[in-house]
């Protein structure tokens, strides 16, 4: 096939391309307008939160939080080792510093028992934790009964990274609606996408208020340019927020066809000895993102860099999963609480192609190509 298959190409159809159509008549080009104000609102009502906030980019929603929770030079933020850069980066931005604390084997997620250890030997060193910032791998929900209950008793705010989880829920609950915040993500390769765009979520009117304001260059309400804070240029554009509302609108059909597509893996899968699908225990409560899969290479008698080179001499996209934080050469000198989980995760893992805009045709050749790879 001569056309690149990616793992999670942006899904869109004609109902999108209206939205930004008539946002752009509407007259509303720059940042704000109506389409954003209806945004924040669908998307929280989705959630089951009272109030949005939306921004540039999940990054600006993780910064945002953060210095809304007070965090800056001196603390400490504990957050997930198993997750993508920029969860680490927003905590950087602040002048805090991350502390990594790693995963369960079964999830990808947040190791519960970790957390209380590192919070317990921060507190007996006399060092403030300003903020617990938990990740939902691939589109799993962290363990929120545990992780909040810690959380409180040892009185630390919770920011919920769950830019990959929109449609998740955790015994019953929204992914979004944890935490004294959350955050979430419309990045292109995302559940649902903004093109670039994220949003904080929140049931608290002045945490939202404060967000706002720092996201619209602090801007004192005033005639002319007033300014006591230092803000940003963090707010989302009318376009965005209109293409937003028409992917909103189509969440749950985006999901179910990701579901169909890790059937399909299931399937094939199923009597490979070496081989399972990982976090598949569980995943009606999962927005199935992307799916990936565990190599036990003793057992296969191949590595997950085998299958992807295979893939890719078929133009077909594949990736390990997230190099964990702790081993980023970035990241090298920063402390953390280690298990070795993530590092086996990020050794055994592949993620496959996923998205909900996948062709039939398209399916039919990647599950083509790893059987011919498995029978090679």
């Amino acid at each position: 096939m001569a056309e690149r298959i990616y793992m999670s190409s942006p899904d869109i159809t004609d109902l999108e391309e209206q939205a930004v159509v008539a946002a752009m008549r509407s007259g509303w080009i720059a940042p704000l307008g109506p389409d954003v104000d209806a945004f924040e609102r669908e998307v929280a009502e989705r959630v089951g939160v009272a109030h949005g906030v939306a921004l540039s980019s999940g990054t600006a929603a993780l910064h945002l939080g953060l210095l809304t929770l007070g965090v800056g030079p001196g603390d400490v933020v504990i957050t997930s080792t198993m997750t993508f850069a920029a969860t680490a980066n927003a905590i950087v931005y602040t002048g805090a510093e991350p502390y990594f604390v790693d995963a369960e084997l079964a999830t990808g997620n947040m190791d519960p028992d970790l957390l209380r250890q590192a919070l317990t030997t921060l507190r007996d060193t006399g060092e403030k934790v300003a903020a617990i910032v938990p990740v939902d791998l691939l589109g799993k929900a962290v363990d929120y009964t545990r992780i909040l209950a810690i959380a409180d008793e040892f009185g630390v705010p919770v920011l919920a990274d769950a830019a990959e989880s929109l449609g998740a829920t955790h015994k019953g609950k929204a992914a979004g609606s944890f935490g004294r915040a959350s955050i979430v993500s419309f990045n292109g390769n995302k559940i649902m996408t903004t093109s670039g765009g994220g949003m904080l979520l929140t049931d608290d009117e002045d945490f939202a208020k404060h967000v706002r304001y720092l996201a619209t260059q602090a801007r004192q309400p005033v005639v002319h340019y007033e300014h006591t804070d230092v803000g940003y240029n963090y707010r989302m554009s009318n376009l965005l927020a209109a293409l937003g509302r028409a992917q909103l609108s189509r969440l749950d059909e985006m999901i179910a066809r990701r579901r169909e597509m890790r059937e399909l893996y299931k399937q094939l899968f199923a009597d490979v000895d070496g081989v399972e699908v990982f976090g598949a225990a569980g995943d009606e409560n999962d927005n199935v993102w992307l799916t990936s899969i565990l190599v036990d290479s003793a057992v296969t008698g191949w590595e997950p860099a085998e299958l992807s080179a295979a893939l890719t001499a078929e133009n077909i996209e594949s990736r390990p999963l997230w190099k964990p934080m702790h081993c980023q050469p970035v990241f090298k000198t920063r402390r953390g609480l280690t298990n070795g989980a993530s590092e086996q995760l990020f050794r055994r893992g592949l993620t496959l192609p996923s998205g909900s805009a996948l062709t039939a045709e398209q399916r039919a050749h990647v599950i083509a190509a790893v059987v011919e790879f498995l029978q090679g």
